[in-house]
């Protein structure tokens, strides 16, 4: 078990002025930001970075979303952080988030759900380092 996780904010959250109230949520949950950094996806690097769903029948669309605006992409830190931040976030569709969930309160949509989180250890160390060198992971 990994003490760091990945997280992003999407664009959705990002263009409705939700990422201060994000961070604050994730910060009072016990989250330690170790890396963090606004930037803007291509579409070619949103490709590669949901690669995993390429068969998948929405991958088309995901990919032009995540590539559509800005995010804020971070590396959290706390124990048991995978578990934690995924039961902090709530089900990828907010109609079925539990209540105070960050998805529940700032998701409009099982497609725009507000945020990102890794579903490993491992992919939270592939997804961090994806979008953060050594030299940026504190």
């Amino acid at each position: 078990m990994s003490n760091r996780t990945f997280t992003m904010i999407k664009p959705d959250a990002m263009r409705n002025g939700h990422a201060g109230a994000i961070l604050d949520q994730i910060i009072k949950a016990g989250f330690r930001i170790v890396a963090l950094k606004q930037t803007k996806l291509s579409l070619d690097k949103a490709g590669e970075f949901y690669a995993v769903h390429k068969e998948r029948p929405f991958y088309g669309e995901l990919t032009q979303f995540m590539s559509s605006g800005v995010i804020i992409a971070a590396i959290l830190e706390k124990d048991n952080a995978v578990a934690d931040f995924r039961t902090l976030i709530g089900a990828t569709n907010p109609a079925q988030a539990e209540e105070g969930t960050i998805r529940k309160k700032f998701a409009t949509s099982l497609g725009e759900n507000a945020v990102h989180g890794s579903d490993s250890d491992e992919n939270a160390k592939i997804e961090g380092d994806f979008f953060f060198s050594g030299l940026e992971q504190f």
